[in-house]
């Protein structure tokens, strides 16, 4: 568990332990949903955005996917490094980067 995992368990544990699997997808979906809902602000398709609103609501998403993977005891950074390499390795030639 990397140290901001581990400050999340922290306060989970100080404020009673893990919801259940299910209530805890659920608040990551609704945090996800807050913040699509700010970048449609930010983009100018629902209003005025903030950055700072931005940087909230995806510290939001974070917190309730760490949650998640705590509870799984899954490394999130670990688990992103894995992905880095999945997607350099399928997607190097998706794009061509050569000009004519």
């Amino acid at each position: 568990m990397n140290d901001h995992q581990r400050r999340v368990d922290d306060l989970v544990k100080e404020f009673g332990g893990y919801w259940s699997p299910f209530e805890m997808l659920a608040a990551l979906m609704e945090e996800i949903g807050e913040l699509a809902d700010e970048l449609l602000k930010i983009e100018g398709v629902k209003g005025k955005g903030n950055p700072e609103k931005l940087t909230e609501e995806l510290g939001d998403v974070m917190f309730a996917l760490s949650c998640i993977a705590n509870y799984y005891e899954v490394d999130l950074l670990s688990a992103l490094e894995k992905s880095i390499e999945k997607y350099r390795e399928r997607d190097r030639d998706r794009w061509d980067n050569t000009d004519g």
